[in-house]
């Protein structure tokens, strides 16, 4: 005589007979369509590693009947890549600035690669934006000290400036007024309101007239007459609101009575011409290009 069924009295499903606690086993045992499922993916897995890569080994891994690698894969794409690349950068090479940037499929790979290079090389300064801060100019600007062409900004970046380890870096050395007692404190003053007058600040107009003479006498020859500056120099305009080490009384100031000796380097000893061509191009599309 077979055993009496024990059947849960809530759920009507047979019990597998094992109890814990009170605490009984329902028997659900899985659906023939899960074990299946389950059995498949088993007989792929012991497929796959048998096609595939799989198995760490001592000296290496077990490659599997096709021997494919997704690193050599990679691998060819980015020789691919690169041969794309040496294309274009041939040919950046060999044209100039304006033949760079009269070609459309030139400019864009110019402008690409020359972002990417002012990102490794020239945000530390410039910021990732390129608006620069103090003592390191902005370049979204069209205010530059020794050119803002393409020509003029492809020197700066090979050359650079003030350093001394390229002989055609540009070089500009303004004096130190205060320093070297060239100026009492007071023309320096009253010569640094006059400059903030020029670019259209709110001064003391007491102290600033009586810079206008000093100014037409130790200044005018580099900046101006009327504070436009002078590129072939490196001498800022003084007519407007861009300032590289500040524009208030006490910063004016300091530059007067210090000057200001700021460095770049040479980047044509770190960087291929394809590179400065491509750098020179991104910084002029940057809207400050003349």
């Amino acid at each position: 005589m077979s055993e009496q069924k024990d059947i849960d009295a809530i759920s009507g499903v047979e019990t597998t007979g094992h109890e814990w606690d009170g605490i009984k086993e329902l028997n659900n045992p899985l659906p023939n369509w899960w074990r299946w499922i389950f059995y498949a993916t088993v007989v792929w897995s012991i497929g796959y590693w048998i096609v595939y890569p799989a198995w760490p080994t001592l000296s290496g891994y077990t490659q599997g009947v096709i021997g494919y690698s997704s690193r050599a894969e990679v691998a060819a794409r980015l020789s691919e890549a690169e041969a794309a690349k040496s294309g274009y950068l041939a040919r950046i090479e060999q044209a100039s600035l304006e033949e760079i940037r009269s070609d459309e499929d030139l400019l864009n790979f110019a402008l690409a690669g020359g972002r990417s290079a002012f990102a490794v090389n020239c945000s530390q300064c410039h910021g990732s934006g390129a608006q620069g801060s103090a003592g390191y100019p902005n370049l979204n600007d069209d205010e530059w000290l020794w050119g803002g062409d393409l020509e003029a900004i492809a020197f700066t970046i090979r050359h650079g400036i003030r350093n001394t380890v390229d002989e055609e870096a540009h070089y500009s050395e303004m004096p130190r007024f205060g320093t070297d007692e060239i100026l009492t404190r007071e023309e320096i003053a009253s010569v640094a309101a006059y400059v903030r007058l020029v670019s259209g600040q709110d001064v003391e107009v007491d102290l600033a007239a009586g810079g206008s003479e000093v100014y037409a006498e130790q200044c005018a020859a580099c900046h101006g007459e009327n504070g436009g500056g002078d590129v072939t120099l490196g001498a800022p305009a003084l007519n407007n609101a861009i300032w590289l080490y500040g524009g208030d009384q006490d910063a004016v100031v300091e530059t007067i009575t210090k000057s200001r000796y700021g460095v770049m380097p040479p980047w044509g000893r770190i960087l291929d011409d394809a590179t400065i061509k491509q750098l020179a191009v991104y910084v002029h599309s940057l809207g400050g290009g003349q």
